[in-house]
């Protein structure tokens, strides 16, 4: 897969994409980065890249041409996504979705946003992390991307672990134990050193359930509602 990042900060890329089991890939050609520093495109002497919004108000915008030319130099293939707190709200099944790109392209915005007509022209789509504002898109984009680069064919060691990860199957994920089997008088809980799959298959499938249902009580519903089409079908 390859990642094309179009930004005003490249020196906060690959960041914590550097490290760990993206890191790993990353060295292996698994995926590949390609940051492009948007003010390079700037044609005036003090390589700006905003101005001032028409209609007033606070803040700046990103200039269209400016963009307009760092896209085009940039841009071949594949989706074009802008990190926008009005997008899609990115979540597990989006990072699947990703997963089979082989190449992306991201558009990290600075400032009160970037001109609307870019978005227009290029036909960018929009997706957001969630429902809050941070001082620009590179943040969330290396939210999203570590959340995508880990679903990529042998990136996880392990690919049953994949399978019972928190929304993997609706639910968030039942609670983990390890070694010691008492620590400080709290023991693990006995069906999980029973060696009896099916029951602790069952336990585990009862406690995402109790937690989704206590926690998450707006994905509980759709679980039901998932239940309930399959039991129709």
């Amino acid at each position: 897969m390859k990642i094309n990042v179009l930004t005003l900060f490249p020196e906060m890329f690959p960041g914590c994409l550097g490290y760990s089991l993206a890191g790993k890939a990353l060295a292996e050609k698994k995926w590949t980065l390609n940051v492009v520093n948007i003010r390079d495109f700037a044609t005036d002497h003090y390589q700006s890249v905003d101005d001032t919004p028409f209609g007033g108000g606070a803040g700046m915008v990103m200039k269209p041409a400016v963009l307009d030319a760092a896209l085009s130099a940039v841009y071949k293939e594949g989706p074009l996504y802008y990190l926008s707190p009005r997008g899609r709200l990115f979540d597990q099944k989006a990072a699947q979705e990703f997963s089979l790109f082989s190449e992306m392209t991201f558009l990290c915005g600075r400032f009160e946003g970037i001109d609307e007509r870019i978005i227009e022209k290029w036909k960018i789509q929009e997706i957001s992390i969630g429902d809050f504002v941070l001082s620009g898109g590179e943040p969330a984009l290396l939210t999203l991307l570590d959340a995508v680069i880990r679903l990529l064919p042998t990136v996880m060691g392990n690919q049953e672990s994949l399978s019972e990860e928190s929304f993997s199957n609706g639910l968030l994920e039942y609670p983990q134990y390890t070694k010691p089997q008492n620590w400080e008088g709290r023991e693990v809980p006995p069906v999980l050193l029973s060696g009896h799959h099916r029951l602790i298959q069952e336990w585990r499938l009862a406690q995402s359930e109790s937690i989704t249902q206590t926690r998450r009580p707006d994905l509980w519903a759709k679980y039901l509602d998932q239940k309930n089409i399959k039991k129709g079908s």
